[in-house]
């Protein structure tokens, strides 16, 4: 169940009996590793009780769309909180709501809400599973691009037998897991730098920068949910090691130009998203510098560029670069998209703009523009697991117009 660690799923619970089993399905998601909240409506409470979901999912459990304890946005803040909305059971009359846009209580408000994925676990009386209403709102929504696990078949709490079980919480499991397996860069290897670099001065001090190695681990996750085979080049960071991921750790800006070449001839897609030094100390101190002087010079050398070296090569791979501006982002982001002759940059601001945005180095949050000379998409500031798998998506697209199958 590593597919689910770190996930966030917030999980729907509307007025079904099946509501019965969801006890079971939380424990089974916090024990997968993921972060679970519960938004019920609140017919549901009388089939399940808010207290024993809270006591399982260690969350608040949400049921009022209005608050007096929280701020009235949040149904917005759930909604972007999640990297998957699990509805289950979803009942006839939520399929309903949701294919006609209705949105009279928390659940069914953020699921409009909500730009990421939607997982709906049908469950209801076999009658009304057939039922042509039904099978249309489930068509409708299907076409919008939401999921639906189940429903199964058998035997059912009215006495009826047919479909309209909802799946058990092991085949819920399986089915969100899905969900962070797209399998669209299946055979694919993807290289990608993450972090910062340290270029020494003397034998106890380096020059680095603010990066925090957050968005290239986060694209790593997100291409290796992708189906790819992920190698990770990583500078010094202070970040949990990557499951099923090759990580390469490296420390300066020559040690990550040389691992980068080392595999970059089996690379499909590279994504440079490291902060590497533009600069290193041409000839760093044997011994450590004393404090003898107000001033002190210290001669500067410039790093080989990894970026433009792989987009130089013959039978490329298809290059990402990122560029962190504090002003003119576009003008810069095109410029480096010329120059260096790469397929994409993804620019993101630093500095104060981003201070504002609470965005950028260190951040969980970013905020990206990507440019291709075709055109530029702008990526809204979320979290920076759900801007990797935007980005992936892009990338992914863009790498079979240029490859077709």
């Amino acid at each position: 169940m590593e597919k689910l660690t770190h996930k966030k799923i917030l999980l729907g619970i509307t007025a079904g009996i099946a509501a019965y089993k969801c006890p079971e399905l939380v424990r089974q998601l916090v024990k997968a590793g993921t972060e679970v909240k519960i938004v019920m409506n609140q017919s549901a409470a009388q089939f399940v009780t808010p207290l024993s979901l809270q006591a399982l999912s260690g969350q608040p459990v949400y049921t009022h769309l209005f608050s007096s304890n929280e701020h009235a946005m949040e149904h917005i803040d759930l909604a972007r909180w999640a990297d998957l909305i699990l509805v289950a059971p979803a009942t006839a009359n939520f399929l309903a709501q949701h294919a006609h846009g209705l949105a009279d209580d928390l659940l069914t408000t953020l699921c409009l809400a909500a730009n990421g994925k939607l997982l709906f676990a049908p469950s209801m009386n076999q009658q009304m599973w057939k039922n042509a209403a039904t099978q249309g709102n489930v068509s409708l929504l299907k076409t919008r691009g939401i999921q639906f696990a189940g429903p199964a078949e058998g035997e059912q709490a009215c006495g009826e037998t047919g479909p309209g079980r909802m799946l058990e919480p092991a085949e819920l499991i399986q089915a969100c897991e899905q969900m962070f397996t797209s399998g669209q860069l299946e055979g694919k290897t993807v290289l990608i730098t993450a972090g910062p670099t340290q270029e020494a001065i003397d034998p106890a001090r380096f020059i680095s920068n603010k990066s925090s190695g957050k968005m290239g681990y986060a694209l790593a996750e997100a291409a290796k949910s992708a189906g790819a085979k992920v190698i990770l080049i990583s500078g010094p960071v202070s970040l949990a090691p990557l499951t099923d991921v090759t990580t390469i750790q490296v420390d300066t800006a020559a040690n990550m130009h040389h691992a980068v070449m080392k595999h970059v001839a089996i690379t499909d897609i590279f994504i440079s998203a490291a902060a590497v030094a533009d600069y290193r100390p041409t000839t760093p101190a044997r011994e450590k510098i004393k404090k003898s002087t107000s001033l002190i010079n210290i001669e500067m050398t410039k790093t080989k560029d990894i970026l433009q070296d792989v987009a130089a090569r013959l039978n490329r791979p298809f290059c990402v670069g990122f560029a962190a501006e504090t002003e003119n982002l576009e003008q810069n982001a095109l410029e480096k998209l010329r120059t260096k002759a790469v397929d994409m940059i993804a620019a993101n601001w630093v500095g104060e703009v981003a201070q504002t945005q609470n965005t950028g180095f260190d951040s969980d949050n970013n905020s990206i523009h990507v440019f291709t000379t075709e055109n530029n998409t702008l990526l809204r500031k979320t979290s920076k697991t759900k801007i990797a798998q935007q980005l992936i998506e892009l990338i992914t697209e863009k790498y079979y117009e240029k490859n077709p199958a």
